[in-house]
């Protein structure tokens, strides 16, 4: 009993102590650290504002199917140039490293986290990152084996290791089923009373937080095939055979990416930067994300008003008569601009937020659903359409928006205002994608 009062008295006390520091008066939580987001690397500030979203008055067959209309963003940042193959390799490699570590865990445990600092169990435990693999350790190679393509598989002999096998698994909050009315926490039954979907499109009732937890699986290696299947009758398999692996593409965009892989990139760096954060005892910030069709658009304007191009004007070539982008400039001439395919990240000048690529190279992924009519009823402020298209569901609703054409695209579809779609499930050679991040503030 003397315990339980000594207890309330300091808690009393404690209580007490914070009204007194206040003065009695309103002043907030004290003694938080000050916040300021330094620019994420690799990527650009761009400020909130307002723009003409949509075709422009000289593209009488986009207009056709969408109009112009006036919207507003808020402020985040963009990646500077598009994910090159050697970023998206420190992805794979990340998930193939994930798994080494899962597989030796099982017999060596210095691998694995399994207990906090207070020497509490952590079911599952944590994979330990600060344990070097060594891959050519006769021990741990009898445990990777499996992870290598099979001796009947393997081309020319080469011991590589089976990419069909490198599946990131992973999780996000599905927060548009969190907000509805219906699925909220009901204060007076003490209990949630609404349904929720899942990726698979299985109903389950609300028990608790954990529902609205959703968690999917899915292969990381680009499909390096599309090279030669996007075409036909055409000779690409040099770009089959090199393109994701050799050093002299490291700074190309990464293509054969498909609309989940994209997301599932995003998910995987968010997770990678504030894991550092959170052991360095420092705020965690946005996720990273794919660009809304809107934040594409807004961006690639560079602050432009009704300009066609990123780089303003009406014209593809510069007064000297150069093309300022790298796409099929004419008839089966792809290298007039300068490329045959897809060029180094940066090759031409950036727009005037400093971005690169914005029309040409790649087309880019946007995290927008396509609709034809999206323009007619999305809201004027941080507009988009999103659909978490179910296994089932009929093509037409896998539909992603895709902006800034490609290398193997006409004129028409660098303009700021176009807009097309490929299925998210689709893997093209023509196809990368860049991050963006919430600014904290405004």
């Amino acid at each position: 009993m003397k315990k339980v009062l000594a207890i309330s008295v300091i808690l009393i006390t404690i209580l007490t102590g914070c009204g007194q520091s206040s003065g009695g008066e309103l002043v907030g939580v004290q003694r938080r650290a000050s916040f300021y987001e330094p620019d994420p690397y690799g990527m650009l500030f761009i400020p909130q504002g307002s723009f003409n979203m949509g075709p422009n008055d000289m593209d009488i067959a986009n207009t056709m199917t969408s109009q112009t209309k006036t919207v507003s963003v808020r402020s985040f940042w963009m990646d500077e140039t598009e994910i090159t193959n050697s970023e998206y390799r420190q992805f794979v490699f990340w998930v193939r490293d994930s798994i080494a570590r899962r597989l030796l865990g099982e017999q060596f445990e210095e691998f694995l986290i399994s207990e906090d600092y207070l020497g509490n169990e952590i079911d599952p435990p944590f994979l330990n990152w600060d344990e070097e693999i060594e891959w050519d350790n006769e021990e741990y190679a009898e445990i990777l084996d499996e992870m290598y393509l099979a001796e009947n598989e393997r081309f020319f002999r080469r011991k590589e290791i089976d990419t069909r096998k490198l599946t990131y698994e992973y999780e996000w909050v599905d927060l548009l089923q969190a907000a509805k009315r219906s699925n909220r926490y009901n204060f007076e039954t003490k209990q949630y009373e609404g349904v929720v979907y899942d990726q698979k499109g299985e109903e389950r009732e609300i028990k608790d937080r954990s529902a609205f937890i959703m968690k999917d699986a899915v292969n990381v290696y680009p499909d390096t095939l599309c090279w030669i299947a996007d075409f036909t009758y055409s000779f690409n398999e040099p770009w089959t055979e090199k393109y994701f692996w050799h050093p002299g593409f490291d700074e190309y965009p990464v293509v054969g990416v498909n609309w989940k892989q994209a997301t599932a990139f995003c998910i995987w760096r968010t997770q990678l930067l504030n894991s550092y954060l959170s052991s360095k005892g420092e705020p965690v910030v946005n996720n990273y994300r794919l660009p809304t069709e809107a934040e594409w658009e807004y961006a690639a304007r560079g602050g432009l008003e009704h300009a066609m191009y990123p780089w303003g004007g009406m014209y593809t070539r510069n007064d000297k008569g150069c093309f300022l982008a790298n796409f099929k400039p004419l008839r089966g001439r792809y290298g007039d601009d300068g490329g045959m395919t897809t060029m180094s990240v940066g090759s031409y000048a950036p727009n005037d937020y400093g971005l690169f690529d914005m029309s040409g190279n790649v087309a880019e992924w946007t995290s927008s659903a396509y609709d034809e009519s999206a323009y007619t009823f999305t809201h004027d402020f941080n507009p988009t359409y999103k659909y978490n298209a179910l296994p089932d569901d009929p093509h037409v609703m896998k539909r992603k928006v895709l902006r800034g054409g490609s290398w193997k695209d006409v004129g028409y579809f660098l303009q700021n205002g176009t807009r097309t779609y490929e299925y998210q499930d689709s893997s093209k050679s023509f196809i990368g994608f860049r991050c963006v991040r919430d600014y904290i503030g405004d």
